[in-house]
């Protein structure tokens, strides 16, 4: 059953073409992500006008500072309304728990969310830093998303596998998702039907859908296939019950 697992990523730095995306797909299909460029340019007035047009919005900030920053900061953009917050994980439990505490405080009906690591992030970057091996990393991160209960994790579709070792429970929301082999900035990408098989509950889609000549046949076409997926979930566990 599809439940809006589309995020729109809104990555323009023109307000006009915000709005006529918006205009063109349907709330009741997807949720919208505000990142730091639009964000910072346009302020906290553009999630007042697109909450007017009865979107949903996936704050994309990713703070990561002392808990106490960290956690006024989160009393504000919790204060907008907002459906959705991220925070680095590498911020550690307290930063992530101060996180928590000032959703809980202002929105408790608001999710909150902690990244692990980018989906930019190579091999040789870790080792820059004098990390090793990811699967590790990944696991430690998922460790104090687990232990400060927040409500899931920002990961790339194939750690959803070692996150669900750490905590079944926990939401998925998976960036870098293409329609074609097209990498940009992303080390590995994803089509929609390999993420949401692979365990995500959110996927984060811009370029295909925000450059796309009509981005609400797209915005369908991908629910289509998500609705396929579903379906054969369903038809599986049946199958595997009536055994």
């Amino acid at each position: 059953m599809y439940d809006k697992n589309i995020i729109v990523a809104l990555d323009y730095d023109d307000e006009k073409r915000i709005y006529d995306l918006c205009n063109q797909i349907d709330p009741s299909l997807c949720r919208v992500k505000i990142g730091k460029q639009a964000f910072t340019k346009f302020g906290p007035k553009l999630v007042e006008n697109l909450h007017t047009k009865k979107f949903e919005i996936f704050l994309d900030l990713k703070f990561h500072d002392i808990p106490t920053t960290v956690y006024k900061a989160c009393v504000e953009a919790f204060s907008l309304g907002i459906w959705m917050l991220n925070v680095h994980l590498l911020g550690g439990n307290e930063m992530v728990h101060s996180a928590r505490q000032a959703r809980d405080e202002i929105n408790i009906a608001a999710k909150i969310i902690g990244v692990t690591l980018l989906t930019s992030t190579t091999d040789e970057n870790l080792k820059n830093i004098g990390l090793k091996e990811r699967s590790d990393i990944v696991k430690g991160l998922a460790m104090i998303a687990s232990k400060s209960n927040i409500d899931g994790v920002v990961c790339t579709p194939k750690d959803i596998k070692i996150i669900r070792e750490i905590n079944k429970k926990l939401l998925f929301v998976t960036p870098g998702i293409r329609l074609d082999a097209n990498k940009n900035e992303h080390t590995q990408v994803y089509s929609p039907r390999d993420a949401i098989k692979l365990g995500a509950d959110y996927i984060v889609i811009g370029r295909p859908i925000t450059e796309a000549k009509n981005p609400k046949d797209i915005l369908q076409n991908i629910i289509k296939t998500i609705n396929e997926i579903s379906n054969q979930n369903i038809s599986t566990k049946e199958g595997l019950d009536s055994q």
